[in-house]
């Protein structure tokens, strides 16, 4: 039982080291860096589901049919997700999966944060869990709190 407990207690170290390392590396403001996003809206669906957290990538050229999350991003506005449905005049229409009709709003190139490279499904209530103050304590401190009194 204590051998299992000690290999569960590695395997939950690595885990939050690797996620802790790669959310670190998309803070910095690199160009062509990595960015990661919690998916608030069902807009994307059944592609993209609510709570997913989406991987971006910025890339050279953007094509119709590709998913781009674009839009400011600050504390009071997030960017959206959405396909691009046309293209027309160097600017980019884009759609929902779940919505009737294209977005009003067309996107400039400067406007896109990325193309999403990939989703991961409900991981993002998680993250935003932990955004908070009793989220931080329950899946950080407890776990480490955790780990080192197994130590």
């Amino acid at each position: 039982m204590k051998k299992a407990l000690k290999i569960f207690s590695n395997i939950l170290t690595g885990i939050i080291i690797v996620i802790a390392l790669f959310l670190i590396i998309t803070i910095f403001p690199i160009t062509g860096n990595y960015k990661v996003f919690v998916v608030q809206s069902g807009s994307m669906q059944p592609a993209i589901k609510t709570g997913s957290v989406v991987i971006v990538k910025p890339v050279a050229k953007y094509k119709v049919g590709d998913v781009i999350t674009f839009g400011k991003i600050s504390k009071t506005k997030i960017p959206i997700t959405h396909r691009i449905y046309e293209i027309k005049n160097n600017k980019f229409i884009t759609k929902g999966d779940a919505n009737n009709a294209p977005d009003r709003k067309e996107v400039s190139q400067k406007e896109i944060v990325g193309k999403v490279l990939f989703s991961i499904p409900f991981i993002g209530y998680l993250v935003s869990a932990v955004q908070k103050p009793i989220g931080f304590v329950v899946v950080i401190i407890f776990p480490a709190i955790f780990i080192i009194y197994d130590e």
